[in-house]
């Protein structure tokens, strides 16, 4: 089973950037980079803003532009589609030409695609705010904006399946194989998610919906997540990757199983029984691929976890996999009906959608912002000692926020399955929870300030206090 990226039949993850540095012009990657970590600020921003009228309600008055209705819905999109798509779509620019042995194949249709990217964005936040809205979670873009999403997405996908076509090397590393699902899966949820409802109504629409909002982060989020990760935890800790055949075993059973999931969100539901036990099922067999994965990880950083004391990219790695084994480890329990009947629609949701997003995905982009910034704009990272503030920023605003709105969740679940507590009363229960919460959210906040000031500092080449030149031009 042991097995290296070379012997996976692609180049070693090792020598990939030292043998093509000088193929790769990359303006495409640096331009999704610098785009996605100035959103990552601005919705920052936003989120905290909505932390704090959960404790304060009349915080910024009644301005419309200003309310949770239409704040919401931008922060959702922002972090989505802004931040962390767009810096997962710059490190697929860097890794995937890296992984093939040959450039990118066409760097004016990734500038193109750079550019009509941030069309969208603004266009999202013009719409968004002015109250545009489709009224559809995580689909709530206007229908114009869906369209150029589509556009964009063909034409980035475009230019990725063929720089796969030309490639250097006969067999693909696994983070092609998650690049290549990533670009079809997302098309599939996306157009379900957008243009499908369209045509449903009822029952039908609702059930279509939750399959987008689900397979958004398992069909979207989680492949190019992993395919960050399996890039960068070998080349980061300079350890082959442990089995190449038990990452196959987690991609396909990954395809296989994820789609099937989206309804047990609606457990309990106006949804046929047999639906909602095959969406339970389904679930649980997620702990398959998530298993195969999480053990290839940590089985790739046998004898090297020393480095987890001076390695930031890996650090946020490795915590990420920790997140990614909760979250996964969630979501199977959350479709018993025993516990969705606790848990469903509190705020246990947002704890367990946040640890996804932010915690297991954002974390491995940041990780590869990290990595990838010095060696692309062939400076040295700006500041070691403020990388490792992000981290810990971060991870301990993180944790408070996760598991506050855990516990807080079951607790307000208790209350509504009880029929003798007033709703008015639920709510002022859980104020100390938001309290916590916005709290959490300042110290994230930070990491986010930390982390952006130092990765735009190591880009405009502002003075730096290490001495990692060769190292991050290697």
């Amino acid at each position: 089973m042991q097995a290296t990226i070379q012997s996976a039949g692609a180049i070693p993850v090792s020598e990939a950037a030292r043998y093509n540095e000088s193929l790769h012009q990359d303006t495409t990657a640096k331009l999704f980079l610098i785009s996605s970590i100035s959103y990552f600020f601005i919705v920052g921003i936003i989120a905290l803003m909505i932390a704090a009228k959960f404790v304060w309600p009349e915080l910024l008055g009644t301005v419309q532009y200003l309310s949770y209705g239409r704040l919401r819905p931008l922060h959702v999109n922002g972090m989505l589609f802004g931040w962390l798509l767009a810096a997962d779509m710059g490190l697929m620019y860097y890794v995937v030409p890296r992984l093939c042995g040959v450039k990118l194949w066409s760097e004016k249709l990734g500038i193109a695609t750079a550019v009509l990217w941030n069309v969208i964005i603004l266009g999202a936040v013009i719409s968004l705010l002015m109250g545009w809205n489709q009224g559809w979670e995580y689909a709530e873009l206007p229908l114009p904006l869906d369209v150029l999403v589509v556009v964009a997405w063909v034409m980035f996908g475009a230019n990725i399946f063929m720089t796969v076509a030309t490639r250097k090397y006969t067999q693909m590393y696994v983070t092609i194989w998650y690049c290549l699902g990533t670009i079809l899966w997302t098309a599939f949820v996306y157009l379900t998610g957008n243009f499908a409802t369209l045509f449903a109504t009822g029952v039908n629409q609702a059930n279509l919906n939750w399959m987008y909002v689900h397979n958004a982060v398992g069909l979207i989020f989680t492949p190019v997540g992993l395919a960050i990760a399996y890039y960068f935890i070998p080349k980061t800790s300079n350890n082959p990757l442990h089995s190449h055949k038990l990452s196959m075993i987690g991609f396909w059973s990954l395809a296989f199983v994820y789609v099937w999931t989206g309804a047990h969100h609606m457990l309990h539901g106006p949804i046929s029984q047999w639906l909602q036990t095959i969406a339970i099922v389904f679930s649980v067999m997620l702990l398959v691929p998530v298993w195969a994965v999480v053990y290839n990880f940590f089985a790739t950083m046998r004898g090297q976890w020393d480095q987890l004391r001076d390695n930031v990219p890996l650090k946020y790695l490795m915590s990420g996999v920790v997140f990614y084994l909760l979250t996964c480890f969630q979501g199977p329990m959350h479709s018993l009906r025993s516990v969705n009947a606790i848990v469903s629609k509190t705020d246990w949701i947002p704890g367990h959608a946040h640890m996804a997003v932010l915690g297991a995905f954002s974390f491995f982009a940041i990780a590869g912002c990290y990595y990838v910034v010095p060696r692309i704009f062939r400076r040295p990272l700006f500041s070691d000692s403020l990388a490792n503030w992000s981290f810990w920023l971060f991870l301990i605003g993180g944790v408070g926020f996760f598991v506050t709105l855990w516990l807080g969740g079951f607790w307000q679940g208790w209350q509504w399955n009880n029929p003798a507590i007033p709703f008015i009363d639920t709510v002022i229960a859980l104020k100390p929870v938001w309290i916590v919460r916005f709290f959490s959210g300042v110290l994230m906040f930070g990491g986010i300030v930390a982390f952006a000031y130092n990765i735009l500092a190591t880009m405009i080449g502002a003075g730096s206090e290490s001495s990692k030149m060769a190292a991050a031009t290697a």
